[in-house]
């Protein structure tokens, strides 16, 4: 399978990424565009090109985009995090969504590889991101590329918050 990661180059791309995750979210998890959770889509350009140490990838399989990820500083307030992470040391991922007819063929492991690799060249020494236990292949993924589970919330999402330092 011939799969191109690139990173958005122009505003067709920007809406086009925009309707492939709007599409995955709805397969997914049964919902629509939500501002309160996908604030970040509706404003991705503000949220991920924009800024210099952020960024969006594109997995392409032809001129069907099969996959997404995205870095970016981290921005999140969790009181059991206060202090432990900030956004000059700390990227958190983002986004990372994989259509389900192109699974298991090692499509999200590059992604996060050329997440990492941009994360090291932006001088980021960790990278957090979070995943839930209802989602069958999150942990044990997350996991196989050393990230590590710093804390789990017992909460309606499941969530599983994990870290990887990059030094």
């Amino acid at each position: 399978m011939n799969i191109k990661i690139t990173e958005i180059n122009n505003n067709d791309e920007i809406t086009t990424v925009q309707e492939f995750l709007y599409n995955q979210i709805k397969k997914e998890y049964g919902i629509g565009p939500t501002p309160k959770f996908h604030y970040d889509i509706d404003g991705l350009k503000e949220y991920y090109l924009l800024p210099e140490r952020n960024n969006f990838f594109i997995a392409w399989y032809g001129d069907k985009i099969v996959a997404t990820a995205a870095i970016r500083a981290y921005d999140l307030e969790y009181d059991f995090f206060k202090g432990q992470y900030s956004k000059d040391t700390t990227a958190s991922i983002w986004r990372l969504m994989v259509d389900k007819n192109y699974r298991r063929c090692g499509i999200a492991r590059n992604l996060v590889a050329e997440i990492e690799d941009f994360a090291c060249r932006k001088s980021y020494d960790k990278i957090y991101l979070h995943t839930h236990r209802y989602l069958e292949a999150g942990l044990p993924f997350w996991k196989s590329l050393g990230y590590v589970v710093t804390f789990e919330e017992d909460d309606y999402d499941e969530t599983i918050h994990m870290i990887k330092s990059l030094i």
